[in-house]
């Protein structure tokens, strides 16, 4: 049988609950107990003590003890006057008992009640008294050996012994019937609590179970796909971590799947417009509009290229997304690397009149741990971006410096610039300033893109800035390893 986690809850605190009662009930009913028993203790022995000097002083008026073998009542007025209980006398007549001169003679009985609330029958088995040579003045016949005896002094001498002998620590009803209502009152005591305990158990189970209830049903939702659903969060403890946990997963869903939704829709309507083209110039040779004459094959072939540019571009991203590009890494000299790049772009900005400033340091020869191969595609990507969308007569500047731990790469050129808004999302895919840098000039906005998770790769970043050459300041930061 499945038991809901509110009941499992519920039955854990009321177990914890009982236990707890228990454990302090027994252990309060024995802490009574024995408190109640030394306590009788204490008292007995000091009114005991107390009636060894009433006899030592008895002892000393009469010169002896035969004022107490001859008037018995003598004995027990003695116990009676030392234990003063406010019991009344039994009945005249009532046999009272004696000293023992004989073998027919009797256990006495007692002429009062006993002290500390005992019954009658119980006085001759408490106390006893002996001569200085231990004889029986009242005692019974047979003395147990573990009873307990006080010598009784006159002048330095021992002239006789008061016994307490072994009994019952709670022999009356008296002292029953009080450890009864104590028990009878933690008894009370324990129930209302385990009640309570259980009255409040349910109630705090629901409180503890509501937010997982409210996280179940959210992650049901957010399984289904609603990616907007969120929980509140009601405290600062461990479940409350668990919906801000909670709450920012939804949250990386979400614009993972707008993210999804937007490449999805990029990637469609970049394919569409090389496609479009394709189809609408191969149609018009069809219906012989347009002959088919190797201009209209170098147009067929230009939109097969920048298709397959695009794909390429598509395919190198993809695969740097998931981590399945290679990286060779190795150590490698990042000022020779850079130059030997820029060297390659050179006739084609010449070309355009695009003026090169580069400062590239020949000396030091810090390396970099990092693949050449990338980094190369990494530059070239950057380069062929400014080329594209550079006007011509305008101005790029390079430059490479080096900090304690990590090379720099700043690389500049001129207007057209890019507004402020939109520079922190050019290193996204397919995004494309279409006020400035458009379709036109042939690129499908991924080489950025590219050139982030190349730079990422490396343990390095990339930003974009305003630049004061009048376009965009590509900063890119990598670590050092030392020099070679």
């Amino acid at each position: 049988m499945k038991i809901r986690i509110t009941y499992r809850l519920f039955l854990v605190i009321l177990a914890a609950a009982i236990l707890t009662v228990l454990s302090t009930f027994f252990i309060m009913q024995w802490s009574v107990e024995q408190g109640f028993r030394r306590y009788m203790h204490n008292v007995e022995q000091t009114q005991f003590a107390r009636l060894a000097v009433r006899l030592e002083s008895g002892y000393a008026a009469q010169g002896g003890w035969d004022y107490l073998k001859k008037e018995p009542e003598q004995w027990l007025r003695l116990i009676a006057e030392t234990f003063p209980q406010g019991h009344p006398r039994p009945p005249e007549g009532q046999p009272q008992g004696g000293p023992r001169t004989g073998e027919h003679d009797r256990e006495p009985r007692p002429l009062l009640p006993p002290p500390m609330g005992h019954p009658p029958r119980e006085i001759g088995r408490m106390f006893l008294l002996l001569d200085g040579n231990k004889q029986p003045v009242f005692a019974p016949a047979e003395i147990p050996a573990d009873t307990t005896l006080k010598p009784l002094q006159y002048r330095t001498r021992t002239v006789g012994y008061l016994g307490l002998l072994p009994h019952k620590r709670f022999p009356d009803d008296f002292q029953r019937r009080f450890l009864k209502d104590v028990q009878s009152a933690l008894s009370l005591i324990a129930g209302t609590i385990v009640l309570l305990a259980a009255g409040l158990a349910l109630p705090l189970a629901n409180r503890l179970v509501r937010p997982i209830k409210a996280l179940a049903a959210a992650t049901d939702r957010l399984a289904s796909g609603e990616y907007a659903t969120r929980v509140p969060i009601t405290s600062t403890d461990e479940l409350g971590q668990l919906a801000r946990g909670f709450n920012s997963l939804a949250l990386t869903l979400e614009k993972n799947e707008q993210t999804r939704r937007q490449w999805v829709a990029d990637i469609s309507h970049e394919l569409r417009t090389p496609l479009a083209i394709l189809r609408g110039e191969i149609e018009a040779i069809q219906d012989g509009i347009r002959p088919a004459n190797p201009d209209g094959i170098d147009s067929l072939h230009g939109e097969v290229l920048r298709l397959e540019h695009l794909v390429n571009d598509l395919y190198q991203l993809s695969l740097s997304d998931v981590g399945a590009l290679t990286y060779r890494k190795v150590e490698l000299e990042l000022g020779a690397l850079l130059t030997g790049v820029l060297a390659t772009y050179r006739p084609q900005f010449a070309a355009r009149g695009i003026t090169v400033a580069a400062t590239i340091p020949g000396e030091g020869k810090e390396v970099v741990f990092g693949d050449p191969e990338r980094m190369r595609q990494l530059f070239a990507n950057i380069f062929d971006n400014t080329l594209k969308y550079t006007d011509p007569g305008g101005t790029i500047a390079v430059r490479l410096t080096y900090q304690p731990e990590l090379a720099a790469i700043d690389i500049e050129d001129s207007a057209p610039g890019v507004p402020p808004g939109d520079l922190e999302r050019l290193f996204e895919r397919l995004y494309r300033v279409e006020a400035s840098r458009n379709r036109a000039a042939g690129g499908a906005g991924l080489g950025l893109a590219i050139c982030r998770n190349i730079v990422e790769a490396h343990a390095g970043t990339i930003t974009a800035h305003p630049s004061a050459l009048g376009g965009i300041w590509i900063r890119i930061e990598l670590p050092l390893t030392g020099r070679c």
